[in-house]
This record gives structure tokens, sequence and C-alpha cells, in this order.
């Protein structure tokens, strides 16, 4: 099967599709002045979108990383992120602490999915 890419930019694209897996590029939330819940939120609402675009969705995530700026928030996350993912259906996944692209980034989440 031949690479598929879409929202393609100079650094990166936003979907890769390639063998029935999609891999999405890091997403983060829309408002970096809202709270780590607002942003954990509106990323997630970006990954159904994307995943969406590339004929996935939620019930098919096989990975994500997270990553937060501070540790402290991971319960907080936690919460936006258990609501979101369907019962049963939970990825493998890591959360780790780290810097991310800008200050009022408070979450960042790279995953990747079957193709339905």
């Amino acid at each position: 099967m031949k690479v598929q890419r879409l929202g393609v930019g100079p650094r990166m694209s936003k979907i890769v599709r390639h063998n029935g897996t999609v891999y999405l590029s890091g997403q983060v939330g829309l408002d970096g002045n809202s709270d780590i819940r607002e942003q954990t939120r509106t990323m997630l609402a970006n990954v159904d979108a994307l995943l969406a675009e590339a004929g996935s969705g939620r019930d098919q995530l096989l990975s994500a990383t997270i990553y937060l700026r501070d540790i402290k928030d991971f319960e907080a996350m936690n919460e936006v992120w258990d609501a979101w993912v369907p019962s049963g259906c939970a990825p493998a996944r890591a959360c780790v602490e780290a810097r991310l692209a800008r200050a009022e980034l408070l979450v960042e989440v790279s995953v990747v999915a079957a193709a339905q």
C-alpha cells in the first residue's frame, strides 16, 4: 500500500496512512490560556476530527503518547481522557512530563490508530 499523507506542511503531515494504520501528528488544545481540562478537551476534539478525516475513530486507537508540561496535571487530564476513550477501547499509552513547544501549552498527544 502506498503511503498517503494529508495536511502536508513543510515539517510534518497532520495525518499519515500506511498499511491500514493511521498516524497523527502531535495535537494540542486550541486555547493556550485555558486550564488543563479544557486544553485536553479541545486537543481530543482535534484528534476526533483528524481520525474521522483519516477514516478511523477513537474506538480504533492502538497507542497514545501524552506529554504534560507538569505531571501535577496527570489526574485532571485523566478525568477528561477517561470520559473520552470508549469503554473497552483503551490504547497502549504512555504519559510523560515534557517541555512543550510553547510555554502556554499544558498537554499534547500523539496517536496511532487502525483505519476502519
